[in-house]
């Protein structure tokens, strides 16, 4: 709802609403696309290198103003080292971006001779979408924003991004960057609003970049399937991690625990079911409960501690029917518990699970909570069907005695992305290998990787014959 003053903004770590957010109007926004629309032709025409000098300008502003783009968020999320270390990442980012696009473009402007006839030559050309919008999650406010916005403009798209209206102060001081780069400022802007900007935004667009949830996804998979236009969708994931005979114990315990708590768990590849060979289950699990005990709640310290307050008070209440229902149906809780008021924000600490089946609803939706339910199985067969077991497939974990053991057992796993020995890593190869999600965990072609770039474009090919052109003459349907 808004009023006079905007959409109210809670602030996750005191539960108090101190922010209000001006929310652009539907006229503003058309016209934003129309001047978008209308710079972007001269932004794709100064060619490959004016982009990437603009662009690397960019990074400058950013690291400049990461202080203030790191405090914005905080506020937003509660989380302080993560906050101020985003506006670094994304900067980087885009340096690294810069240094891969000529040659990964350059390979998309392919030339070549016809094989069938060698008179036929032809020369590939890429012709960028001309306004591409994304909508962008909560959960990481600035990364998420420009995942899909830095290949885009690099590529020679222009792009409006509507961040989540739940965590949308960071979008001041990212534009107050934008600005400092008047030619960016031609072809990029955040705007504020809620669910009515977005589907206003899907409206408008030649393409749609969407991170959340799955009915939201549908919706807009809906609308843009109306239009015939291309999108791009991530919803979510419920990742396995699968610990065969073999693994290492400590290491498994340490990266499950940390795959499942990092960033209170509000990460799409969150480790969220874990299933342990039946003879491993004991000592994994003492392993898993001694660590998740040792433990900090980031409160009432925001510079002290591991795990920080729920961003969405709704998110909390998710992962508390899930314990709930867990333990209604027979689980039990052998760390942690439900979330809990402190300072009116809502915490959660590292909890475990044990006894968990395939009924509950902790083993088959997204919990976004730091809880991690352990499951016994007997068989290689079994672990596998379970972890397939799922309407998600962003990614997962095998640990087991060699890396080729577990890439054995990877190779079974119907997610996209496989850590191997470790768990969340996909982080660390987001600009290097492609992958695409597997079942309802996203539609469309790979968001990570080199290639990524490529899919904002159209692909168009010139073909010319220098030889002779055919003659209707010698078309008959008279048998050769």
């Amino acid at each position: 709802m808004t009023n006079t003053q905007g959409l109210p903004v809670r602030n996750p770590r005191t539960g108090e609403i101190d922010y209000w957010a001006q929310a652009i109007s539907e006229s503003d926004l058309q016209q934003t696309c129309t001047e978008l629309r209308k710079n972007q032709k001269k932004w794709a025409n100064s060619g490959l290198e004016y982009r990437l000098g603009i662009l690397r300008k960019w990074a400058d502003e950013i690291e400049r103003n990461a202080k203030d783009i790191g405090n914005a968020e905080f506020k937003d999320t509660g989380r302080y080292r993560l906050s101020h270390e985003v506006p670094l990442m994304v900067a980087a980012g885009l340096r690294d971006w810069c240094e891969k696009a000529p040659a990964i473009l350059k390979a998309g402007h392919r030339d070549g001779r016809s094989a069938s006839n060698p008179n036929v030559t032809f020369k590939a050309q890429l012709v960028a979408a001309p306004l591409v919008g994304i909508i962008s999650p909560w959960n990481h406010p600035f990364l998420l924003a420009t995942l899909d916005a830095i290949p885009a403009l690099i590529a020679g798209s222009s792009v409006v991004i509507k961040p989540s209206e739940i965590t949308p102060r960071f979008i001041e001081p990212v534009m107050k960057t934008v600005r400092a780069v008047p030619e960016l400022l031609e072809v990029l802007r955040f705007v504020v609003g809620d669910a009515r900007i977005g589907q206003a935004i899907v409206e408008r667009a030649d393409m749609v970049c969407f991170t959340g949830s799955i009915s939201t996804g549908r919706k807009i998979a809906e609308a843009c399937a109306k239009r015939l236009i291309p999108l791009y969708l991530e919803m979510g994931g419920k990742d396995a991690a699968i610990v065969a005979p073999g693994a290492d114990l400590d290491r498994a315990s340490t990266a499950i625990l940390r795959g499942s708590a990092f960033a209170t768990g509000q990460i799409c590849f969150a480790t969220e079911r874990v299933y342990v060979q039946e003879d491993l289950h004991d000592t994994f699990v003492d392993l898993l409960v001694k660590k998740s005990n040792g433990l900090r709640l980031s409160f009432p310290d925001p510079h002290s501690g591991h795990i920080g307050p729920f961003i969405f008070e709704k998110q909390a209440a998710i992962v508390d029917h899930h314990i709930d229902d867990a333990i209604a149906k027979g689980a039990k809780l052998l760390a942690g518990g439900k979330s809990e008021i402190l300072g009116g924000g809502m915490y959660m600490k590292a909890t475990v699970l044990t006894d968990v089946t395939h009924d509950m609803l902790i083993m088959q939706e997204e919990t976004f909570g730091p809880v991690t339910p352990v499951m016994k199985y007997r068989t290689e067969d079994e672990a596998v069907a379970l972890a397939n077991d799922s309407s998600y497939g962003l990614s997962a974990a095998v640990f087991a005695g060699t890396a080729e053991e577990a890439a054995s057992i990877a190779s079974r796993i119907e997610a996209g992305a496989i850590s191997l020995q470790d768990a969340a890593t996909t982080i660390s190869i987001l600009r290097d290998a492609e992958k695409t999600s597997f079942k309802q965990s996203a539609l469309g072609g790979s968001r990570m990787g080199p290639n990524s770039i490529l899919r904002f474009s159209t692909k168009k090919v010139l073909v010319h014959n220098s030889g002779p052109t055919a003659d209707m003459q010698d078309l008959s349907e008279q048998a050769p």
